[in-house]
């Protein structure tokens, strides 16, 4: 048996001259069973199986990294968050909202890439810190001048020969322009104070006033943004969108938009000198730089593990009105497509499914249909997990999920023995098959044991005794018991026989009601009517005539038709004592 982290593969049918054979099965939520067999020629030139090989294909397998869980699950509260403020979102304060929640995911996002270098860091096993890494695909460059001219400060208290030159670049980096968020100054004012700035830079070079620190000198080059001095440097950056930061920030830190993407073009044709080809995430980069939305997502779905992050950007640039929606194929639009793979992807944890119903809720198209089907996948392990999932099939009114889940849960119980359990789950299912026969078994269990369990239960189903005539007859039987311990006899006597006389009761039960009927029977004062107890004769005849004749008896056999006899005889001679009271009885108040 070998687990295989991969997409599922499809059901293949090898040709004519294939020697293999491969058939996909699904195998729990998430995961696909793959056989292979090959077969072999025996002597005879027969073709025989040999011994397969059988494979457990898991796909979405980042669910189950621990990390990035957290990641889908404070996403998910973004996630719906925003869903509830489209309604809200309106005017100025719609940018302001969807600003917001693009900084609250790259918030989540920030927290779990620091989590994973945390992880890669500490990881004794190397493969493991190549796998954490290998998941981090995003990096914040920044220009940190500060920083630098803390080093420089430093560097001049250990050579005093440099101490003036460092002291001129300090200068330069801290008289750079910057635009920061809360200054007034406009773009224009900024390019004629970094214009004057740069010539003040480019002066000291032909001044050659770093002239005798070559180190110093390339710091100042770096500044100005010369190309050729930021790639001496290329070991210090790790990829050519690094590169493009720096050599913008330090050449035309006001670049407009639009032309973006040329500069990203140019950094990386520069920076990777056609030593090697663009990876995917360049491509990526590459098609944000030229704002084309719809080439970033299919990038990133062919790219990325999982369906996380295109889901999430679509569905905020849908909420932005950014992306213009067409219809796939089968119906749906880009947004909802992506977050039903999504969902779909969560609903093999066997946690996260819960996340994943959120998302088939906001997907208006498919996303029920999709719902109903994945969650009659889901294990029921538990009782507690049953009731998860059987509570968010009745807030969504999914009557026929309800009824199954209900039915499977009554089946375990009935197999545990469990029949209060069982009884309760077949009304909730309102499933009347399943109640009759749960009902047989209480039934069943009383004949063995002369006593109801679960009579909390039966003694308040209320109208839901209606379901099946066999629940109705149990909830009555018991009824018929609850009047009897009142010592509530005539009462009890009334609805004894109209359980017979209205064909409620099974007749292999009429026996145990003729039978309990004996002590009514017996009292010291007529309960039964002369009218009655003709009809209780009679059911007693109509059961002794249609006892079934069996072939040759056995020893037991014998012992209870013994048994079945006494009591017939028994009960004729308790019924003919009591139609003679009853019928004095009735005759002296007649004549009275």
């Amino acid at each position: 048996m070998e687990e295989l982290d991969c997409e599922p593969a499809v059901t293949w049918i090898p040709g004519v001259n294939s020697k293999k054979k491969q058939m996909c099965f699904d195998w729990g939520p998430g995961e696909m069973l793959l056989c292979e067999t090959s077969f072999n020629k025996t002597d005879k030139s027969e073709k025989v199986p040999s011994c397969p090989f059988i494979y457990i294909i898991r796909k979405d397998v980042d669910v189950y990294s621990q990390i990035l869980r957290k990641l889908f699950n404070e996403s998910h509260g973004i996630f719906v968050g925003l869903q509830r403020l489209e309604e809200e979102l309106s005017g100025k304060s719609r940018k302001a909202q969807l600003v917001r929640v693009s900084k609250n995911y790259r918030s989540v996002i920030r927290a779990c890439m620091e989590e994973m270098h945390q992880v890669a860091i500490a990881a004794k096993d190397p493969a493991s810190g190549r796998q954490f890494s290998s998941q981090v695909t995003v990096l914040v460059l920044q220009g940190r001048l500060d920083e630098a001219r803390q080093m420089l400060s430093k560097e001049a208290d250990a050579s005093p020969s440099s101490a003036g030159m460092c002291r001129v670049l300090g200068d330069l980096m801290r008289t750079m322009p910057i635009l920061s968020p809360g200054n007034t100054q406009t773009l224009t004012e900024l390019e004629l104070k970094w214009q004057h700035w740069r010539e003040e830079c480019e002066r000291h070079l032909q001044d050659n006033t770093f002239a005798a620190n070559p180190h110093l000198e390339s710091l100042c080059k770096i500044m100005l943004g010369d190309e050729a001095t930021l790639l001496e440097q290329k070991e210090l950056m790790s990829n050519w969108y690094h590169f493009l930061v720096t050599r913008l920030l330090y050449s035309n830190p006001t670049v407009k938009p639009t032309d973006l993407h040329l500069y990203a073009q140019s950094s990386l044709d520069m920076f990777l000198g056609g030593e090697s080809s663009p990876e995917p995430l360049d491509n990526i980069l590459m098609a944000a730089f030229e704002f084309d939305i719809h080439q970033v997502i299919k990038e990133c779905s062919i790219a990325l593990s999982n369906w996380w992050f295109v889901a999430h950007l679509t569905d905020l640039l849908d909420h932005c009105r950014l992306l213009q929606s067409h219809n796939l194929y089968f119906g749906s639009n880009m947004r909802e497509f992506l977050l039903l793979e999504y969902a779909s992807g969560l609903f093999a944890h066997h946690s996260l499914w819960q996340l994943g119903v959120d998302y088939f809720d906001y997907c208006p198209e498919l996303g029920r249909v999709s719902l109903e089907l994945h969650i009659e996948r889901i294990p029921l392990n538990t009782e507690q997990k049953a009731l998860k999932v059987l509570r968010i099939c009745e807030q969504r009114q999914m009557t026929e999920q309800v009824g199954s889940i209900c039915k499977i849960l009554a089946m375990k119980a009935v197999r545990n023995n469990r029949l209060g359990s069982a009884l309760s789950w077949s009304i909730r299912a309102k499933d009347a098959a399943f109640a009759t026969l749960v009902s047989d078994r209480f039934l069943r269990d009383y004949c063995e044991r002369g006593c109801f369990s679960d009579l909390d239960l039966i003694d308040n189903l209320g109208p839901a005794m209606m379901l099946s005539d066999r629940l109705t007859f149990l909830g009555k039987y018991r009824e018929f018991h609850r009047l009897y311990g009142e010592k509530r006899f005539g009462d009890a006597a009334s609805l004894l026989l109209s359980l017979m006389t209205s064909q409620i009761a099974p007749r292999s039960f009429w026996m145990t009601l003729l039978t309990d009927a004996l002590p009514l029977l017996e009292q010291k004062q007529v309960i039964f009517s002369a009218e009655q107890t003709y009809e209780l004769m009679r059911c007693l005849e109509d059961l002794a005539s249609r006892r079934p004749e069996c072939g040759e008896p056995d020893a037991q056999r014998l012992q209870d038709d013994d048994i079945e006899t006494t009591k017939v005889e028994m009960l004729r001679l308790a019924l003919a004592r009591n139609l003679a009271r009853a019928i004095i009885r009735e005759g002296s108040l007649e004549g009275s």
